[in-house]
């Protein structure tokens, strides 16, 4: 008998579970214990391929659902969250246990640098919240967005860049699945505006956050469709992506998505034709002098008339990008942005505490600025802007480190492709370089950084920048062949 319990004790195991399962569901409604094979199968690939666990996790990515849009919960993203923390705490671990994992070219690169100052003011201003509970949770979910898809990625693209294009893939081809079915639930409803604002439910809480991603790999799609060594096959499946996140970006009705890709776009040009940096900044410096010596006028002019809602005609769609005087969600944009430096003079130091603007935001209102979408109930979301909304919870060194965190990316971006000799790495560097470009310049307008869609692909974007850097740009050489077929 022992022998035979030992030859067959995976099929006993599994007669059992169901047994078990099944009671549980019948007699309790239990129904959790389901979720007991994907957690082994996490752990076995957590102990023994990590690696493969974080291509699964980038492929979930685009597919995840918000447990608290499901059920009321807590705010987390299944699958990707759970396994994210879980591929952080192994990292840990390993850069505990051995040195050999640790590379001080990566330690004390100008990004990586960036980052620790980052996460030390967010602890910092942490212990000084006004809710430290919410702002320790800020912080862990942070950490665990950024020690897998920036430092443990960062190792998986050292070795074989071609890995870069594996982490691209992984996340555009799901992403791709999701705008299709969008689109075509969207094209049911006659492309309604009103209806474009939950259509990509639930893959996505708005048509905001829905929009900053299709823009994030717009620049992508358009690189890879034109690159001319990829085969036929691919390269007609990418013209058809092309075209399906030219329609998503097109109805996704996000202003700021539009604004971003022709941000890019410009971007491209003065690279393409070099155009020095001292005239943008001399041009930049203009401008901003003209805006901040008229600013009572600007702001003026801004908050005269009363807000009314967007609108579905397409000319009237495109002016309204910035027509902040009487289109609701810019006057309320307006609004929570006005919020948050007012909290900031509240507060101008060490600020209300990382993730607490959405619960301290509503006393900071003032009456003419609210519009007929305002609350105070703390549902509204947060300081839309990856920039004023650390002014607000961190103070000064919170908006301090998120400029020097952007401007580290982007110094960092620009070097590299302009030192990189191999026209396959300057594209891919390129690429990237103009997709981030694409989200930081959404920034200004919403912030998703605290989300799994956005955090995902913005530092996977930042890790193989990095990795070019060190590992492949002073010993340049073409990518494997076989990743053309990628």
């Amino acid at each position: 008998m022992l022998s035979i319990l030992r030859k067959n004790w995976i099929v006993l195991a599994g007669v059992l579970f169901v047994l078990v399962n099944m009671m549980l569901i019948y007699t309790k409604d239990f129904y959790f214990l389901n979720l007991l094979p994907a957690a082994l199968l996490v752990l076995f690939g957590a102990l023994f391929a990590l690696d493969k666990l974080f291509w699964f996790v980038v492929i979930c990515t685009p597919l995840s659902l918000n447990l608290e849009e499901m059920a009321g919960g807590i705010g987390i993203y299944l699958p990707t969250e759970p396994i994210l923390f879980i591929i952080m705490l192994i990292f840990f671990f390993k850069q505990v246990k051995d040195n050999s994992h640790r590379d001080r070219r990566i330690v004390n690169h100008p990004i990586s640098i960036a980052i620790y100052f980052h996460f030390a003011w967010i602890f910092i201003t942490s212990l000084t919240s006004s809710d430290p509970l919410v702002s320790f949770k800020f912080l862990l979910s942070q950490l665990w967005f950024v020690v897998p898809c920036y430092f443990f990625a960062i190792w998986l693209f050292r070795e074989k860049i071609s890995n870069a294009l594996t982490f691209i893939w992984c996340y555009l081809i799901p992403l791709s699945v999701v705008l299709v079915i969008t689109v075509i639930k969207h094209a049911a409803h006659g492309f309604d505006e009103e209806v474009g604002h939950w259509i990509m439910s639930p893959f996505f809480k708005d048509h905001t956050s829905y929009g900053a991603i299709i823009a994030l790999f717009y620049p992508v799609v358009v690189s890879m469709t034109f690159y001319k060594k990829y085969t036929f096959e691919t390269r007609a499946l990418l013209f058809v992506l092309l075209i399906v996140f030219t329609i998503a970006l097109f109805y996704s009705y996000t202003r700021a998505a539009y604004l971003s890709v022709v941000g890019a776009g410009l971007v491209y040009l003065l690279f393409k034709f070099k155009i020095k940096f001292k005239y943008l900044l001399a041009l930049g410096m203009f401008a901003g002098i003209i805006v901040a010596a008229n600013w009572t006028e600007i702001n003026y002019m801004l908050m005269k008339n009363d807000a009314e809602h967007t609108t579905q005609d397409v000319s009237e769609r495109i002016q309204s990008m910035s027509n902040v005087s009487s289109d609701a969600s810019n006057l309320e944009r307006l609004n929570r942005w006005n919020s948050a430096l007012a909290m900031f003079k509240e507060r101008p130091v060490f600020g209300f505490g990382p993730g607490t603007y959405a619960m301290q935001y509503a006393p900071f209102q003032r009456p003419e600025d609210e519009t007929i979408i305002s609350t105070n109930f703390g549902t509204g979301g947060n300081a839309h802007s990856e920039y004023l909304g650390p002014l607000a919870e961190q103070g000064v060194f919170g908006l301090f480190s998120m400029i020097w965190l952007v401007v580290a990316i982007f110094y960092t971006s620009s070097m590299v492709y302009i030192r990189l000799q191999d026209k396959e790495l300057k594209r891919i560097v390129m690429m990237l370089m103009l997709g981030l470009v694409t989200y930081f310049a959404h920034g200004v307008l919403n912030n998703y950084l605290d989300t799994d869609k956005a955090s995902v692909p913005v530092w996977g974007f930042v890790a193989i920048i990095v990795a070019i850097d060190v590992y492949h740009s002073r010993n340049e050489g073409a990518l494997p062949k076989e990743s053309a077929s990628h």
